[in-house]
């Protein structure tokens, strides 16, 4: 994965004059139920995500412990090809869900362009063209990867912001993965996360943010009771990464010694292996809604 940068609550049903014993029994019935099965905000899913394809071999190994994995639509930071091309069956038949990614502009990129926002709606346009072509339902929800973080320049909003309006209207979902660690500008501190959801109008989003930092993070731990998503620091987010390979020393200095010695993060019995991955969970366990 890159290095970014650092529901309703259930409400009482009130039964008001229905026409016999058995609707109130069968309406009340169905309140309790639905608030004794809480809110999705209160489940939790563990993921993983990484640039290369961890092979066909290692999915069973890999799916003891995770519910979805990461999935490339085009080449990832600092890779020259994308190996997940054609693999969507091949890990929908194993049980995995899906985290869907679109790799987007660094803003070196964005000021040497003409117009930021047409540079926006091409890629949104390569980015649900690539999600048809690997199978991706209608309605599955698109990651735009913002390496870069902190308080967004104008050139980066316009940009991002044009992507989420091109993915929305080709029938997709939005989504946006940034940081979502504090940070001090000028203007006080921010995340990139709120910094985007502040100014992003009406506009739809989910948010999956990356705080490796310990605490909130655990470390490189996959725990039997995963955290939720919402105790990333960011309360609105969908997704949290909570653990880089390698480990970040600047951010997850403060982490538990349970990183490898090398610095990266293994699943289980894959150590040996070299198979690194970054830890996800999140509030379903198909958070790209892509199987």
């Amino acid at each position: 994965m890159g290095r970014a940068r650092p529901g309703r609550q259930p409400t009482m049903m009130t039964c008001l004059r229905p026409p016999t014993l058995a609707v109130i029994l069968v309406a009340c019935a169905a309140s309790v139920a639905g608030q004794a099965a809480g809110s999705p905000r209160e489940q939790s899913y563990l993921g993983f995500d990484r640039n290369e394809y961890p092979g066909d071999a290692h999915l069973p190994t890999l799916r003891k412990t995770f519910s979805f994995s990461g999935y490339w639509l085009n080449v990832p930071p600092g890779a020259n090809r994308n190996t997940w091309i054609g693999k969507r069956e091949r890990l929908r038949e194993a049980g995995f869900g899906f985290l869907v990614l679109f790799n987007g502009r660094l803003d070196a990129e964005l000021k040497k362009a003409s117009d930021a926002r047409d540079l926006g709606g091409l890629d949104a346009k390569a980015a649900a063209e690539a999600a048809r072509r690997e199978g991706f339902p209608p309605h599955a929800v698109i990651f735009l990867d913002q390496e870069e973080g902190g308080r967004m320049l104008p050139e980066q909003k316009a940009y991002i912001y044009a992507w989420v309006e091109g993915v929305t209207a080709a029938g997709f979902r939005a989504g946006i993965y940034c940081s979502g660690i504090d940070v001090t500008d000028g203007a006080g501190n921010i995340t990139t996360a709120t910094d985007l959801r502040q100014s992003a109008g009406e506009r739809q989003i989910l948010y999956w943010v990356t705080n490796d930092a310990c605490p909130p993070s655990p470390g490189c731990i996959a725990p039997r009771k995963a955290p939720l998503a919402a105790e990333s620091g960011t309360s609105f987010a969908e997704v949290w990464q909570y653990a880089q390979s390698p480990k970040r020393r600047d951010v997850a200095r403060g982490c538990p010694k349970n990183y490898s010695r090398d610095g990266n993060c293994y699943p289980a019995d894959l150590e040996r292996d070299r198979l690194f991955v970054d830890l996800d969970v999140a509030t379903r366990p198909d958070p790209s809604l892509g199987r």
